[in-house]
């Protein structure tokens, strides 16, 4: 199998005394596509924020490009090479479109995401990089987070319901994308409601049920009658 960049080796995490995730376990290839599936309350949003270094994990747990990075900080994780677009967007309301993106790229990471490489992938952004984020529509507003994660040259990106709430032609749309982004160097961890929708783009998948990965396999050997089981448990 292709080298791992992202290593999740039995992770647990808390919020508080309630344990969210038990020993999950995932990798993520340089190159690939990964989905996370699994119904609401699963964990799949605790695991990327545990991975972005938002919640406390022991470093071990968690290892990039071979560095155990567990337990954040989340602005170092960024430093290093990894960007989540969070679930709901969170744009600032007070900034323009334009200044949302370079936000995300404070850091200065060497790359090939510029700007004008952003205004490329989704060039209604740039008829509207004056116009309030939160002005846009909800698709509109999608695209501004996923371009002010990639501003950063992430080596790795984890989108969390990149689909949620969107209307199905928009979200086709941006899922179009994902391939330029993975041409590009950057390996896409997606969280996924939409089943069939992360299967089409995915190379590998886990599906998680009560904070425990139930199912793991290649996207194209997994049956359908083995997903529909593992996701609700029956």
């Amino acid at each position: 199998m292709p080298e791992a960049l992202l290593e999740v080796d039995s992770l647990d995490a808390f919020y508080g005394d309630f344990q969210a995730l038990f020993g999950v376990s995932m990798r993520v290839a340089a190159g690939s596509i990964v989905a996370v599936i699994g119904a609401n309350g699963a964990g799949k949003s605790t695991l990327l924020k545990s991975i972005a270094g938002l919640m406390g994990a022991r470093a071990e747990a968690i290892r990039f490009d071979g560095v155990a990075v567990g337990g954040g900080p989340a602005y170092r994780t960024v430093a290093r090479g990894i960007a989540l677009v969070p679930e709901g967007r969170r744009l600032f309301p007070s900034l323009s479109v334009e200044e949302n993106l370079l936000i995300g790229g404070h850091l200065a990471r060497p790359g090939p995401w510029k700007l004008a490489r952003i205004y490329e992938l989704f060039p209604v952004l740039a008829e509207r990089r004056t116009l309030p984020a939160t002005a846009l529509s909800g698709g509109q507003q999608q695209m501004v987070a996923i371009g002010r994660a990639l501003m950063s040259n992430p080596k790795l990106m984890l989108c969390d319901e990149i689909s949620l709430g969107l209307a199905p032609v928009v979200v086709r749309d941006i899922y179009a994308q994902l391939p330029s982004i993975v041409n590009e160097g950057a390996a896409l961890a997606i969280v996924e409601q939409d089943i069939m929708q992360a299967l089409a783009v995915s190379d590998h998948v886990y599906c998680l049920q009560e904070g425990r990965v139930v199912l793991a396999g290649a996207a194209g050997a997994l049956s359908r009658e083995a997903i529909a089981a593992a996701y609700f448990g029956v």
